[in-house]
C-alpha cells in the first residue's frame, strides 16, 4: 500500500483563501497536481458537496473536508496548517488544521482503515498539538505515518469497559450502553464519533460500545450486549444497518457530528432515557436466535439475517399495496378485480383506459378513484418477490447485489415460481455478486466493479440459474403447495391457524413471526371468492399478531396493574393502540422484562385467535392496519370476537403465572424479595436465555 500523504502535500503556515470550498479548492490542486486524481474540479466538487451536507470542522480547530469520488486514483491525504483560521462549521470556531481526505469509488478495506485511523487520532490532543508544533513538512508526514504505520484492527469496532478512577470492584454495576455512529462517507466522523462518545461515557461512569458503520468491514455488536443494554446511542447521517436488533431500547439520536461535538450531553440524554419510562424508543421488531459471539457468525445466523432483511424490506410494499387493493374494493365493489364479458383486462384496468377525471365512468367518481387505489395498489404487490429478492441478495453482498436481487426476483415471477422463487433467486444473485466481488481487481477496474461487472454477471448467473434450471422445479412446488392449501377444511385449517397463531407470538417480530407473516401476505395476491385459503391465512394471522399486545394491555392497565412496574403500565396504555393496529411489538416491553411468563402466555391466546379464525371462514384482503381496515375483513364480528378471545385467554394466564409462578431471581438482585425491589429488578431486561 502506498504512502498516503507525501511532502507535496502538505503546507505549512499557508492563506488558502477566506471559506472552507476555498481551502477544499486548493487542496484538490494539490491532490490533482501529484498525479492522484485526473480532475482538481470534480475532486473539489465532490468535496464541497459533502461539506455542505454537514460542515466537517470538529472540536479544537481541526476540519476534516473528505469524500468519495470518481477522480481520485488512490487514497490520499493533502494537509495545511493554515495561517488565517477558516469557518468549517466547528461549534467552538475557526479551523487552522485542515485535512483533506480523498478516496476513489473503490478504496480497499485496509486503506479505509488507515484512513479512519487518522480520523480518529485528530480529535486527540496530543496528536494535534504535535501538528501545530512541527516545522516542516516532512515532520507532517511522519507525524502521520506514526500514528497510521502500526497493525490496525478497526473492524473490532469501538468498546469502553475501564472503570472509573477509584471505583472498587465490589461498586455497583455500571450502567451499559451500546451504540452505532455512521456517517455517508463512512470514512471520518463515523470513528470520530464513536471515540469521542467512547470517552464520554467513560467520564459519566458508563460501559459504551460501539458499532462503527464505516467504510471498511462492519462487524455488528454481540447480541448478548445488545440485550443487556439499558440504552442506545445513535450518531447517525444515514440509516442504521439492522435497526431491529435494538427494538424496544430506550433511544438517543441525533447526526454523527453531534456525536463528535456533544458527547458527554449524547450519554447524559442516554443515561437519563434508561430510567425514564417516556423515553423514545427504537421501533421495529427484535429478531431473536442463538446469540452469536464475537463479530463472526455461523452460516445458520447469517441465512436467518439475510432472509429477515429481504422480508423487512419487501413488507412495505405489501402493506402498502394490500391497504390500497383493499381501498379499491370499498370504494369500487369486489367486481373491480373481475374481467367483465367482452373484456380482455379487469374491470380496473377497463375504467382507467377509457375513462379519466374529467369523463368519469357511469359508475361515479367513488368507482374511478377506487380503480385507481386498486390498480396501484395491483403494482405495488408485484414488487413482492422481486423486492425479496433484491434485498436479500443486498444483506449478502450489499448494494452491488441489489440489482441482480432484483432481476433474479422478476425472473421467478415470469417462471411462476412465486415467492420461494425469489427467495432462492435472492441468495443466489446474493452469493454471485458476493463471490464475484471478492478477487483483488487492478486499481483502474475498481470503480466499474459495483456498478457494471458485479450486477451484470451476478444477474448473469442468477437469472440464468433460475430461468434454465430451478424455475420450473420451484413453480411445480408452489402450485402443490397452493393445492394443498385449498385443500384444507375443518380441523386441518384450525390445526393451520393454532400453529400460525403459536408462529405470530412466539418472538413478536421477530423470524419466526416473519416467516408467518410472509407465509400469508405471499398468497394474498392469489385470493379470490373462488379460492379464499389466503385470505383466511392472513386473517388469522392478522388477528393472532394483534393478541400479544393487546393481552399486555389488558393485564397491565385493567386486570393486574400491582404485578407490573410503572414503566411496564405506562407501556401498557401504548400498547391498547399498537395492539389494534397490528403492530406486535409493543409487546416486546414486556417480553423483554419476563420472557418465560410473556411469551407463552401470548402463544396460547394467539393459537385461540388463530383457530377461531380459521374454523369461522374470515378472510381478508388487507395484509395490514388492524381494526382500521375493517371494511376488508370478511366476516368481522367473528374476527373481533375472535381477537377478544385471545386477549383475554393470553391477559388471564399471564395475571395466573406473574401470580402463582415465581420469578427465579436473576445475579445481583437475587436477595431482591419485596415489591420495591422486584420493581427496581425490572429496570433492567432479562436475557431470554436466563
Amino acid at each position: 500500500m502506498s504512502s498516503l500523504i507525501s511532502t507535496d502535500l502538505v503546507g505549512l503556515d499557508e492563506n488558502l483563501g477566506d471559506t472552507s470550498s476555498d481551502v477544499i479548492r486548493a487542496l484538490a490542486r494539490r491532490v490533482a497536481g501529484v498525479g492522484r486524481a485526473g480532475s482538481a474540479e470534480t475532486l473539489a466538487d465532490d468535496a464541497i458537496k459533502r461539506e455542505a451536507s454537514v460542515g466537517t470542522g470538529v472540536p479544537g480547530g481541526i476540519a476534516i473536508p473528505h469524500a468519495r469520488s470518481a477522480s481520485v486514483t488512490e487514497p490520499t491525504l493533502a494537509m495545511t496548517r493554515l495561517a488565517k483560521k477558516v469557518p468549517f462549521g466547528a461549534p467552538d470556531g475557526d479551523a487552522d488544521i485542515v485535512f483533506m481526505i480523498a478516496v476513489p469509488e473503490g478504496a480497499d478495506a485496509d486503506h479505509m482503515t488507515v484512513l479512519s485511523t487518522l480520523a480518529r487520532a485528530l480529535i486527540r490532543d496530543d496528536f494535534t498539538a504535535a501538528l501545530r508544533a512541527a516545522r516542516t513538512p516532512a515532520d507532517i508526514v511522519k507525524l502521520v505515518d506514526d500514528e497510521v504505520g502500526g497493525e490496525v484492527d478497526q473492524a473490532r469496532g469501538v468498546t469502553g469497559t475501564a472503570a472509573p478512577a477509584g471505583a472498587s470492584p465490589d461498586a455497583a454495576p455500571r450502567l451499559r450502553l451500546v451504540g452505532v455512529t455512521a456517517c455517508p462517507t463512512g470514512i471520518a466522523h463515523t470513528y470520530m464519533a464513536a471515540d469521542a462518545l467512547v470517552a464520554a461515557a467513560k467520564r459519566a461512569g458508563a460501559d459504551l460500545q460501539i458499532e462503527t458503520q464505516g467504510s471498511g468491514q462492519v462487524v455488528p455488536l454481540d447480541p448478548s450486549v445488545i440485550q443487556a443494554a439499558d440504552a442506545v446511542i445513535f450518531a447517525v447521517d444515514v440509516d442504521v444497518r439492522d435497526r431491529s436488533r435494538f427494538a424496544g431500547k430506550p433511544l438517543v439520536q441525533g447526526p454523527v457530528k453531534r456525536g463528535v461535538d456533544e458527547p458527554d450531553q449524547m450519554v447524559r440524554e442516554a443515561i437519563a432515557a434508561a430510567t425514564d419510562p417516556k423515553a423514545s424508543r427504537v421501533t421495529g421488531s427484535a429478531a431473536s436466535g442463538p446469540v452469536v459471539s464475537g463479530g463472526r457468525q455461523n452460516f445458520g445466523s447469517s441465512l436467518k439475517r439475510w432472509l429477515l432483511t429481504g422480508v423487512s424490506y419487501m413488507i412495505p410494499f405489501v402493506a402498502g399495496g394490500g391497504l390500497l387493493v383493499a381501498l379499491g374494493f370499498l370504494l369500487s365493489g369486489y367486481g373491480i378485480a373481475l374481467t367483465a364479458d367482452g373484456h380482455t383486462v379487469n374491470n380496473a384496468v377497463y375504467a382507467l383506459t377509457n375513462y379519466s377525471l374529467t369523463n368519469l365512468p357511469p359508475e361515479g367518481l367513488a368507482y374511478y378513484l377506487g380503480a385507481a387505489a386498486f390498480q396501484i395498489g395491483g403494482v405495488s404487490l408485484g414488487f413482492l418477490v422481486a423486492a425479496l429478492a433484491g434485498y436479500i441478495a443486498y444483506a449478502i453482498a450489499d448494494r452491488p447485489g441489489i440489482a441482480p436481487g432484483f432481476v433474479a426476483g422478476s425472473i421467478a415471477v415470469f417462471m411462476n415460481a412465486g415467492f420461494l422463487g425469489g427467495l432462492i433467486g435472492g441468495l443466489l444473485a446474493g452469493a454471485a455478486a458476493y463471490w464475484i466481488g471478492k478477487p483483488r481487481v487492478p486499481r483502474w477496474l475498481r470503480g466499474l466493479m459495483p456498478v457494471v461487472i458485479i450486477p451484470l454477471l451476478a444477474s448473469i448467473v442468477a437469472s440464468g440459474l433460475m430461468l434454465l434450471v430451478l424455475g420450473g422445479p420451484i413453480a411445480a412446488l408452489m402450485k402443490g403447495l397452493t393445492d394443498w392449501l385449498n385443500s384444507l377444511n375443518g380441523a386441518s385449517a384450525i390445526l393451520l391457524g393454532v400453529i400460525l397463531g403459536l408462529m405470530m407470538a412466539f418472538d413478536l417480530g421477530g423470524p419466526v413471526n416473519k416467516v408467518a407473516y410472509a407465509f400469508a401476505v405471499a398468497g394474498l395476491s392469489a385470493g379470490s371468492l373462488a379460492n379464499p385459503a389466503p385470505l383466511e391465512i392472513m386473517a388469522a394471522v392478522m388477528g393472532a399478531g394483534m393478541v400479544p399486545p393487546l393481552a399486555m394491555a389488558l393485564a397491565s392497565t385493567v386486570l393486574y396493574r400491582k404485578g407490573f412496574s410503572e414503566p411496564e403500565r405506562e407501556n401498557g396504555k401504548a400498547a391498547w393502540l399498537l395492539g389494534a393496529s397490528f403492530i406486535s411489538e409493543g409487546a416486546i416491553p414486556f417480553a423483554a422484562a419476563d420472557p418465560l411468563r410473556v411469551i407463552p402466555a401470548s402463544m396460547v391466546g394467539a393459537a385461540a385467535t388463530g383457530a377461531i379464525s380459521m374454523a369461522a371462514g374470515v378472510t381478508s384482503r388487507a395484509p395490514h392496519g388492524g381494526i382500521f381496515v375493517f371494511f376488508a375483513i370478511g366476516g368481522i364480528w367473528m374476527w373481533l370476537l375472535a381477537i377478544v378471545v385471545g386477549a383475554v385467554v393470553s391477559a388471564l394466564v399471564l395475571v395466573a403465572l406473574k401470580r402463582f409462578v415465581r420469578r427465579r431471581p436473576v445475579g445481583a438482585s437475587a436477595a431482591a424479595t419485596t415489591e420495591a425491589d422486584a420493581l427496581v429488578e425490572q429496570r433492567r431486561p432479562v436475557p431470554a436465555s436466563a
